[in-house]
């Protein structure tokens, strides 16, 4: 009896400890977050988190895109999370996630209210789009309520809440669509003001075809091509081959002055689209190509944009095998056409080298299927005049074209390397 007594004084005691005693404190959320890039086809690809309906979460790719005020999602990752897709003629939908994570700071997605879901079968859709690896991507609509800097020389990605980042470089007052977050810098060309957006989630920068036209009948020293090869071959589509490329000699980007920016004719039937998501005139955008030496610092509470000089160097980005390619559902990439280079095929067409249709198997014996749009672009870039083995197929069979690397959209005293390519067995 009186061991059970002392036995009960115990638990009491301890229990009434338990219950004084302080509480761990909660670990305040972060403000601010910065993680590495991967920068593929000049895309913005970092890491996020999703929770699953176990508990559990799921690591995938995002896409950085503040270019684009839609929320989109892989129909894999959807399905994975358990959301109700539902599917008309033309597109899917579905209500998104309350939230991401990245690095544990917790991103809402209250803010959208229906968020899009590729037309395409579960097993076909395990990314937003053939050639990129990003199940998801993160909207200008989302990016708008946050700062954020993108250091494209660093490959780092910062995300914070508002008034949390310290920017630096100079600034700019820009226009903020209050709706969708997209943005336009006032610009000057040739002393004529325009605006154009501000879109690092594009591989290549975009002029109107108005204003592309006006420039290149102006200008017929500066270098100029036909066919989307490297970072202006997009996404594959079937006008690609015909897409015009020019190198600007010199724009006015807010406070920015920008040398030799390669950009690439904007479809007509796309300019109306573009101005009416920015809600004001437009003459074009400029992409993450012709800002790879700058920190971006986007303050959207203050409609101000940040440019800071991070490096000098510009890299090659045309220095490339001359194929325009489209990345396939099945993970295969066929050859839509191949540039000219001198006024010449740069790489053998025909019976005895490729043709539209044909499917680029491998390069130097790497394997492309199932590979990104910016990782086989590395595999056909290189020095100009070096060769490259590309593996063909064609009704079946498999062929091997040698090819050579050629400086594309370079001024023609710059052309030191003019080879030719010939057809192996």
């Amino acid at each position: 009896m009186r061991f059970t007594a002392v036995f009960v004084v115990l638990v009491l005691t301890t229990a009434v400890l338990a219950q004084s005693a302080p509480k761990p404190a909660r670990q305040p959320e972060a403000k601010s977050v910065t993680v590495p890039i991967t920068l593929d086809h000049n895309r913005i690809i970092i890491d996020v988190d999703l929770a699953l309906s176990d508990g559990s979460t799921k690591r995938v790719h995002a896409w950085v895109d503040n270019g684009n005020p839609n929320l989109c999602m892989s129909r894999h990752l959807a399905t994975i999370l358990g959301l109700k897709v539902t599917c008309g003629d033309q597109a899917c939908s579905t209500a998104p996630p309350q939230e991401i994570s990245i690095a544990g700071m917790r991103i809402s997605l209250a803010a959208i209210k229906e968020m899009k879901i590729p037309l395409k079968p579960v097993d076909a859709a395990s990314i937003l789009a053939p050639g990129v690896s990003a199940e998801i991507n993160i909207p200008s609509a989302i990016l708008r309520n946050y700062d954020v800097l993108i250091n494209f020389p660093e490959h780092k990605f910062t995300i914070a809440q508002p008034g949390s980042v310290k920017f630096n470089g100079v600034k700019a007052k820009v226009i903020v669509n209050t709706e969708n977050g997209l943005i336009q810098v006032p610009s000057q060309l040739e002393n004529k003001k325009y605006n154009l957006a501000l879109d690092a989630g594009s591989a290549i920068s975009f002029l109107s075809e108005a204003l592309f036209d006006k420039l290149s009948g102006g200008h017929a020293d500066w270098p100029h091509m036909t066919g989307a090869i490297g970072p202006a071959n997009m996404w594959g589509l079937d006008d690609e081959p015909k897409w015009k490329l020019l190198r600007v000699d010199r724009v006015q980007y807010g406070p920015l002055f920008l040398a030799n920016v390669a950009v690439a004719e904007l479809p007509k039937e796309w300019v109306g689209f573009f101005e009416k998501r920015a809600g004001v005139p437009t003459a074009g955008l400029l992409g993450a190509n012709a800002l790879m030496n700058h920190r971006i610092g986007f303050d959207y509470a203050h409609s101000t944009v940040y440019f800071d000089i991070g490096r000098l160097f510009n890299f090659p980005d045309f220095d490339v095998i001359g194929l325009i390619l489209r990345p396939e559902d099945d993970g295969r990439f066929t050859i839509l056409g191949i540039a000219d280079y001198d006024g010449q095929p740069s790489v053998p067409q025909g019976q005895e080298g490729i043709q539209a249709g044909d499917h680029l198997v491998a390069v130097d014996g790497i394997p492309v299927p199932g590979s990104t749009m910016g990782q086989v672009w590395s595999m056909l870039g290189g020095e100009p005049g070096k060769e490259r083995r590309l593996t063909v197929e064609r009704d079946g069979k498999q062929f091997t074209v040698v090819a050579i690397v050629q400086h594309f959209l370079g001024e023609p005293e710059e052309n030191q390397t003019k080879g030719k390519s010939a057809k192996k067995p």
